[in-house]
């Protein structure tokens, strides 16, 4: 089975690690957007960098969150026009993928 690539990043680098999480931390706890609203802009974020494992990862973050299946897909189809079609196809199918795994996580 193939590790998960942030884990391995926390692992190989554990104090680059340590300070990439606290970046991370502060950008959470900054003022002015609800966590939906920032993890739904991460998706259409990881989308535009073409990052599929990203996509599915914010996606059930999103959820976490309260995030709908339309607003989710929403996210990746605003890519649209910017980056084009191979882009959402691409991130689609990890966007319902972190759904799919959203909804277990809930049962």
């Amino acid at each position: 089975m193939e590790k998960n690539p942030f884990e391995l990043f926390q692992q190989e680098c554990p104090e680059l690690a340590e300070q990439f999480n606290s970046l991370v931390e502060v950008q959470k706890s900054l003022k002015g957007l609800d966590p939906k609203t920032k993890q739904l802009i991460n998706i259409a974020i990881q989308t535009a960098t073409r990052n599929p494992r990203g996509v599915k990862m914010h996606t059930i973050l999103a959820c976490m969150s309260g995030a709908t299946r339309d607003e989710i897909i929403g996210a990746v189809v605003m890519n649209l026009h910017l980056t084009g079609i191979a882009t959402v196809l691409e991130s689609l199918p990890a966007a319902l993928e972190g759904l799919e795994v959203a909804k277990h996580t809930k049962e």
